[in-house]
């Protein structure tokens, strides 16, 4: 039952929601176009906001679900693996040749399941960070830091090294963006209103 659950967390997360909106209701390939991505951000901008914020409803799901199941049948260890699971599924993707997103709105959902106080507070910081500096990206990064440090300060250290590895993944993820925050290169949401935007 354990193994199942793991493979179907991986094969939920892999599910590419944002290409099948996209292509189901605008014909948009979001691969080929803005950011070239499958996330939620890069849907907003193609398609529209609407269909941004259920591509991101659905990624936080498929986080979710397989958690929530998970909580109910083992212990820590095994949720981790599940959450793992889940946010890799998401990130490398065996219906997009082994790729597939920056892992963030699929990792607020495994975080959600397993903890809703370190999903809160994480959130509020990736949101903050958005409002302040502009950049989704930042918010992004703010939020994959706040995870463990968010575990630690909340009593959570059984999911310490989960919150670890997610973090390395979503900063290996946006290492582009990282490139181009330094270089003051990466655009603002705020000047493109999800129009032209490359930063996520």
């Amino acid at each position: 039952m354990k193994l199942i659950l793991i493979v179907f967390a991986f094969f939920l997360g892999s599910l590419p929601f944002g290409l099948y909106i996209a292509r189901t209701f605008k014909g948009i390939d979001p691969r080929q176009a803005g950011s070239r991505n499958t996330g939620a951000t890069n849907v907003a901008r193609l398609c529209g906001f609407k269909y941004g914020v259920v591509v991101l409803v659905l990624d936080l799901l498929k986080g979710f679900l397989p958690v929530l199941m998970a909580s109910q049948h083992g212990g820590w260890f095994f949720v981790s693996l599940v959450m793992l699971a889940a946010v890799f599924g998401h990130a490398y993707s065996p219906f997009l040749e082994w790729r597939g997103g920056k892992a963030v709105a699929t990792s607020v959902g495994v975080f959600l399941g397993a903890s809703f106080w370190i999903t809160l507070f994480a959130a509020a910081a990736c949101i903050g960070a958005v409002l302040l500096s502009g950049f989704v990206s930042m918010g992004s990064l703010t939020f994959a830091v706040a995870l463990p440090v968010l575990t630690i300060l909340t009593g959570n250290l059984e999911f310490l090294p989960v919150a670890m590895i997610i973090m390395l993944l979503i900063f290996w993820k946006h290492r582009e963006n990282i490139q181009r925050l330094a270089s003051g290169e990466e655009k603002p949401w705020r000047k493109s209103k999800f129009k032209d935007l490359d930063n996520e």
